[in-house]
């Protein structure tokens, strides 16, 4: 058995019966996993629920090639590097585009699968293809974007969980660069604005409002935030004044599932050691020793609450891994 509890950020105490590092490509076509199976990068968007009966994968697999193109640059990424400092690096040599990413928790293999967004970008709007291993079929795989199905927080990626071991992404960066300042706070950036500046600003809001998982473990956004319907808007309006949203299409909104949950009183919600960040509402956290149960009870007393007041369903953004892989609320 595998100790799990520093291998996730949220830290809950899980075992697993079996781990596998991948360092090499070479690695995956020896591979032959014991059904069930989980693929893991950094954790930070995983919670083991309780002791995996299975194999873990661990994506450790490193390196950074950059390539001139006339109107892009090319940035093909290993699977198991840090996600922020990619952004950072890529920062540091004027190469910009994904400066409204940083900070994001997380290795790059697992930006595809939950197609990470913030501050008005995703990182599918870079992504020139995925390069990945069929655990299943035992072959390799090349994803355009289109092949990708990326959505809000989807991927066909997502949608077939421990399938694709994602070994590289390719990026491609436009040299005419174009700030992405329409969220706040970045809208109170003076002019010029720089993606310098943007960088700093996203770092310096996230710390704000999201805690350090190396100090107080989370995964970071505990649920999506909800898509709605305009007429549900409407409706949801007169019953929440001030209610936070932002277009999707012309029949649908995105409501912000921090704002619902503060709104509505449960920032001061906890199952004994799992909590509510006061910060950010969006955010769970393990007050010390904490349970996978607590947590699954924290998680569904929120859904049920939001729900009885808004009949907006809440679902969670964080994968949640019992003893036979993924679990649902």
């Amino acid at each position: 058995m595998r100790d799990l509890s520093n291998l996730h950020t949220f830290r809950l105490p899980a075992q697993c019966r079996t781990f596998v590092e991948v360092t090499s490509a070479d690695n995956l076509m020896t591979l032959e996993p014991q059904e069930p199976w989980y693929i893991l990068g950094e954790g930070s968007n995983t919670a083991f629920i309780e002791d995996f009966h299975g194999t873990v994968i661990h994506n450790a697999l490193k390196g950074v090639q950059v390539d001139e193109l006339p109107e892009y640059t090319r940035v093909t990424v290993a699977g198991g590097e840090n996600w922020h400092e990619l952004v950072s690096q890529l920062r540091s040599m004027d190469i910009n585009g994904l400066e409204n990413l940083a900070l994001i928790p997380g290795s790059v293999g697992a930006a595809p699968v939950q197609n990470i967004g913030a501050y008005g970008v995703e990182v599918s709007q870079f992504i020139e293809l995925v390069t990945a291993w069929d655990v299943e079929k035992r072959h390799w795989a090349y994803f355009t974007p289109s092949d990708c199905e990326f959505g809000y927080r989807d991927s066909v990626f997502k949608q077939t969980p421990g399938r694709w071991f994602i070994t590289e992404v390719s990026f491609l960066m436009p040299k005419k660069w174009h700030p992405v300042t329409h969220y706040a706070p970045l809208n109170e950036l003076p002019e010029p604005v720089t993606a310098q500046a943007i960088f700093d600003k996203v770092i310096e809001t996230r710390r704000q409002k999201l805690p350090d998982p190396t100090v107080t473990p989370n995964a970071g956004s505990f649920f999506k935030n909800p898509v709605v319907s305009i007429e549900h808007l409407k409706v949801l309006e007169s019953k929440l004044p001030g209610l936070v949203s932002y277009p999707v299409s012309d029949s649908s909104v995105k409501l912000a599932a921090g704002w619902l949950i503060d709104k509505l009183g449960l920032k001061s919600l906890s199952v004994g050691n799992v909590g509510v960040n006061p910060k950010q509402a969006l955010v769970l956290v393990n007050n010390g020793q904490a349970q996978g149960a607590e947590l699954l009870a924290l998680a569904q007393e929120i859904q049920d609450r939001v729900y009885d007041v808004t009949g907006v369903e809440l679902e969670p953004e964080v994968r949640l891994v019992g003893a036979q892989g993924l679990i649902e609320l």
